[in-house]
């Protein structure tokens, strides 16, 4: 029996093997022990079968050496095929739960200086821009989860002492969040080192949580590379629901 072989050599688990037709064949994906019975004529197991489309792509089970053959069997005409073995999928990233980082949350917060002040659960810092898609509907998701929230007065517009504004919501805050977006990079704080001001310390610990919103890493780290080491979440990973209920979720187990 005539038919095309191709050794992958040793393979892992979840590699796919894509192999490309001229023309619809057998395909048959096999471990090297399978291989030698298909060579000898005997009852064999493979991955595959006959294959009227190309490409086709086959993934491999289990870590070792396996082979690709490519027949006629039972079919009329012939066929070529070529075969190149692809990465398999990434696992799914497994990302740090914010409770398993209680240096966001400030516990010893100084009663506020001004008369009338309060201590809040969260802050948020924002472009303007972002308070319709994003800002308000994350806030109303917070106060759901039954905490204070502090971000009307945070609407960032050019003009506005970032510093001043930044620091006062921080200080009265058990953790504070930085919505980073294209548009909160193009207000004009750009040369003003972000980490510096968002970043307070109380006994080593940590007070900021970024949220990048329609932005990317690399964004994030011409903005300020320390800003992008910090723990963070992504509306493009993350909606607002989960954002809420993870920050709901780090405040109560501090409680």
């Amino acid at each position: 029996m005539n038919f095309l072989q191709y050794d992958l050599g040793n393979r892992k688990r979840g590699e796919i093997v894509e192999v490309t037709l001229t023309s619809g064949a057998n395909v048959r994906l096999m471990t090297s022990s399978e291989f030698s019975n298909y060579k000898n004529g005997r009852l064999h197991r493979f991955i595959g079968g006959q294959a009227k489309r190309s490409p086709v792509n086959l993934q491999i089970t289990s870590s070792g050496h396996w082979y690709v053959v490519v027949d006629m069997q039972g079919l009329r005409g012939s066929t070529n095929a070529s075969v190149r073995v692809l990465p398999g999928a990434l696992p799914a990233i497994q990302e740090r739960p914010l409770t398993e980082v209680p240096s966001l949350v400030r516990d010893n917060i100084a009663p506020p200086a001004e008369p009338g002040g309060e201590i809040h659960d969260v802050f948020i810092s924002h472009a303007s821009e972002d308070k319709d898609d994003f800002v308000r509907p994350l806030a109303n998701a917070l106060i759901e989860q039954g905490l204070n929230v502090w971000y009307d007065e945070m609407t960032l517009r050019i003009g506005d002492s970032l510093r001043q504004k930044i620091d006062k919501g921080l200080s009265n805050s058990r953790v504070g969040l930085v919505v980073l977006s294209p548009s909160f990079i193009k207000k004009g704080w750009t040369n003003y080192e972000l980490d510096g001001i968002v970043t307070r310390t109380v006994s080593g610990e940590q007070v900021l949580l970024p949220i990048w919103h329609n932005i990317t890493k690399q964004q994030v780290v011409d903005f300020s590379p320390s800003l992008a080491d910090k723990v963070a979440r992504s509306t493009a990973t993350h909606t607002i629901e989960e954002i809420a209920l993870e920050i709901a979720e780090l405040l109560h187990s501090r409680a």
